[in-house]
Parts: structure tokens; sequence; C-alpha cells
């Protein structure tokens, strides 16, 4: 086998680790998301089932509120998002930055697909709660990924090449 075959199927493997770290972070993110919503009362957000529906064609307007639309779109993030902390891990993106950084990408990727589909209003458009709340959980599905990942899988395909500019 040789070395480029070797690193694509640990990368390979790596994400697919990452894809179930994902869904385990999915989980912990949605039994925080159903505490703090026993507590505050805020209702389940629609806007990523919308989203969904959006980019795969159909016109939902504001008052669909497609469940299992949502679940597909929540579960099919965290899992590919998922994957992808899976490849840092392996090469070395690892501890509190990558999971900071991580919490970025989710909220990003989120935001993307719910601005571009024209779905949803960027958050500074939000109240500054709903903003904080969006925040919350995506951090926690980031470091419950991140945290699960790195144990699953290691970082062998960490480089040392380019530490310095030249």
């Amino acid at each position: 086998m040789s070395t480029t075959n070797g690193r694509r199927r640990q990368l390979a493997m790596a994400a697919l680790r990452g894809a179930g770290a994902g869904a385990l972070g999915v989980v912990v993110m949605t039994a925080g998301e159903k505490v703090e919503q026993s507590f505050t009362h805020r209702p389940n957000s629609y806007v990523p089932g919308r989203a969904l529906m959006t980019l795969l064609g159909r016109r939902p307007d504001d008052a669909v509120r497609p469940p299992l639309w949502n679940h597909a779109m929540h579960w099919g993030t965290g899992i590919v998002l998922g994957a992808l902390r899976g490849v840092w891990a392996a090469t070395g993106l690892r501890g509190p930055r990558a999971h900071l950084t991580h919490t970025v990408v989710r909220l990003a990727t989120d935001q993307t697909v719910e601005n571009a589909t024209g779905v949803g209003a960027p958050p500074h458009t939000w109240p500054r709660r709903e903003q904080a709340v969006d925040v919350l959980h995506k951090a926690v599905y980031s470091f419950a990924t991140g945290l699960l990942a790195e144990r699953l899988v290691p970082p062998h395909l960490e480089s040392r090449r380019g530490t310095t500019s030249h």
C-alpha cells in the first residue's frame, strides 16, 4: 500500500469515527436544548427544516413546522461536521482551540445555509438572548463532538512540516 493510499484510508477512518462523534454531539446538544427549553419555554425552531426543504427545491412558508426535515438537517449537519472534526483530530488539530474553531464552523455552516436559502435572518438581527442560546448550544455540540473525536481518533497524521515560514 502506498503512503498516499494509507493516508487516505486513515483520513477516511478518522472521518467515519468523527461522524459517529458528531452524531453523539447532536444527542448531547439536543438534550441540552430540551433542558434549556424546559426553563425558558423557548419554542422549537423550524428554520433548519425549512432551509433543507428550500435546498431541495421546495418553497415552505414561515408557518411550516416540518419536524422530520428539521431532524434530517439537525442530524445531517452534526454528522457531516463531526466527520470534519474527526479529520482534524487525526491531523493534530485538537484541544481547546480546535473546539472553539469548530464551534465557529458549526455556527457559520448553519448561518450560511439558512441565510443563503433566504429562510433565516442574520444573527445580528436576532434578540441577544437568541444569539446567546444559539452560540451556547453549538458550543456544547462542538465540545462534545471534539472530546469524543479526540478519544476515538489518534493524531497519527499530525505533520511537523511547515512549522516555520520558510
